[in-house]
């Protein structure tokens, strides 16, 4: 299931203003949660990122869980109104999040859907295009426009 499949133009958001990590994981669990407990969504974004951050450089960052208790995977994507630190490897500030919360089962396809991701964003021209653009409706496309090119 490609990461464009879980992700509705409701979840993309251009400007979206966190003052640091925990509020950004809040912001991005209620995006999620998608009739789910917002706590739960939480709960998983958190805890995959006590086993290490998901900050993975050039400021991007792709936060994730899985839950049991999540029947549907689901995607957001934001381009925050100013970086944030999210203890990256190369300790640069993150600006360009996808989020990912997926059932408990879902181990081959949340993978897949993380290497679609870390893909999308090793190339500097779509993430380039990813921060230039004007509004969530121009991200949404530029996204898509990205993710044809690395298929």
């Amino acid at each position: 299931m490609p990461f464009l499949d879980l992700l509705s133009p409701e979840r993309v958001r251009t400007g979206l203003v966190a003052r640091d990590k925990a509020g950004l994981i809040a912001e991005l669990s209620v995006l999620l949660a998608g009739g789910d407990d917002v706590a739960v969504v939480r709960d998983a974004l958190l805890a995959r990122e006590r086993l290490g951050s998901t900050g993975l450089g050039h400021g991007v960052a792709i936060p994730h869980g899985r839950s049991p208790a999540i029947a549907q995977a689901r995607a957001a994507f934001v381009r925050l109104a100013a970086p944030i630190d999210f203890n990256a490897a190369d300790q640069q500030p993150v600006d360009l999040v996808a989020a990912l919360i997926v059932p408990a089962h879902f181990t081959d396809q949340h993978l897949k859907l993380l290497a679609e991701l870390a893909e999308l964003f090793s190339n500097g021209t779509i993430t380039d295009d990813l921060r230039a653009a004007p509004d969530a409706d121009a991200l949404h496309d530029a996204l898509r426009r990205g993710l044809r090119t690395v298929e």
